[in-house]
């Protein structure tokens, strides 16, 4: 499974990134995960399985469905500020078996 997180700069969402490997890896889940800023999003979307938006970019979560079949949402705000990789995760891969 490969996932993308889009943040304004990509920078906020580099620590999250880094817990949510660790709990892949914890368990045993092979993924890719990925985060990169809102202009390079676009860029790179229908390279990744399930695609994670940064509560503060919410708003490109229409634009973004519409260039991807692949599924888009925005992360939990509470597991985003709380850098909650786990609770990400699995928000991520409820989203791939849909």
């Amino acid at each position: 499974m490969k996932i993308l997180l889009i943040c304004s700069a990509g920078m906020s969402t580099s620590l999250l990134v880094s817990k949510m490997e660790k709990s892949a890896q914890a368990r045993g889940i092979e993924c890719l995960i990925k985060a990169v800023s809102a202009a390079d999003g676009k860029n790179v979307i229908n390279d990744y399985d399930v695609v994670l938006l940064g509560p503060q970019v919410r708003y490109l979560k229409s634009d973004l469905q519409k260039v991807t079949d692949h599924p888009v949402d925005v992360i939990d705000m509470m597991a985003y500020g709380r850098m909650d990789g786990e609770r990400v995760l699995n928000d991520a891969i409820r989203l791939f078996e849909k």
